[in-house]
């Protein structure tokens, strides 16, 4: 299933009904696991990384996975490119290595649709079920929950956050955090209103729903302190998972919050 014009590393470790397309480059210590498709003119890992592509993903022409970071400070050190399991990553996605004072790890989880161009920087975290739509750009050190989505044409700087279940609209620029459950837009993006929809395709309850978009209220809209309005949100939104998630994730905001 490897085609004869592909370029293979020794260090290869490759799984079974694995699929490499013409003109494919995999460099250095990689690992695909079963059932990986790369379609042609995919460059897989680098001499300086560790790259690992889970089960079941495929990966699109031209996507270049588990190249060296683009940081100055960055001198040649091993360092690792984990992407999970049934990953889609399409056309031109780019995606760096970690850097050691990042953790040197840059990690996407499983069943994550990453669209035509989007880049991921060095020692980002995707969770599960994220999907990333065209020509994005993530600088280094972006985290990400699960089942986020975002519009094409976004920029996010160093070191945000997005909660889970949160969403950002199209050409948006992310220099804060983003609170699970809201939805985001603008130039800086700032938080909206809750994202209802997306709760209620995920089988959230109206009860729970309701607890999150007067929650979110209370944050984004009372003109409160941060901690004026942590204290109004428990005495008045219950304790549901959904509100702890929010206050969780806003307690260790180091950016601050998307306001």
């Amino acid at each position: 299933m490897i085609h004869p014009t592909a370029i293979v590393s020794e260090q290869a470790q490759i799984g079974k009904n694995v699929k490499v397309g013409p003109y494919c480059v995999i460099a250095g210590d990689v690992v695909l696991e079963d059932n990986v498709t790369l379609n042609p003119f995919v460059t897989v890992g680098s001499e300086t990384s560790q790259t690992f592509i889970g089960e079941g993903s495929h990966l699109f022409s031209g996507a270049v996975v588990g190249g060296p970071p683009q940081d100055l400070k960055y001198n040649g050190e091993k360092t690792k490119v984990l992407v999970g399991k049934n990953n889609v990553i399409r056309e031109f996605v780019t995606i760096n290595a970690g850097t050691p004072g990042g953790g040197g790890v840059t990690s996407i989880a499983d069943h994550c649709l990453l669209m035509a161009y989007v880049h991921i920087a060095h020692d980002c975290y995707l969770g599960n079920h994220v999907v990333i739509a065209n020509s994005c750009q993530l600088a280094g050190h972006v985290e990400i929950e699960d089942h986020v989505k975002v519009g094409g044409v976004c920029c996010f700087n160093q070191f945000v956050r997005l909660g889970r279940h949160s969403y950002v609209a199209g050409d948006s620029s992310v220099n804060k955090d983003i609170l699970p459950y809201a939805i985001a837009q603008g130039k800086y993006a700032v938080m909206r209103a809750a994202n209802q929809i997306g709760m209620e395709r995920f089988g959230y309850k109206k009860e729970d729903i309701d607890a999150v978009r007067k929650a979110l209220r209370i944050i984004t809209k009372g003109k409160l302190t941060v901690e004026q309005a942590f204290e109004r949100i428990r005495e008045e939104c219950g304790s549901s998972e959904a509100v702890q998630n929010i206050l969780n994730f806003a307690a260790k905001s180091e950016r601050g919050m998307a306001l």
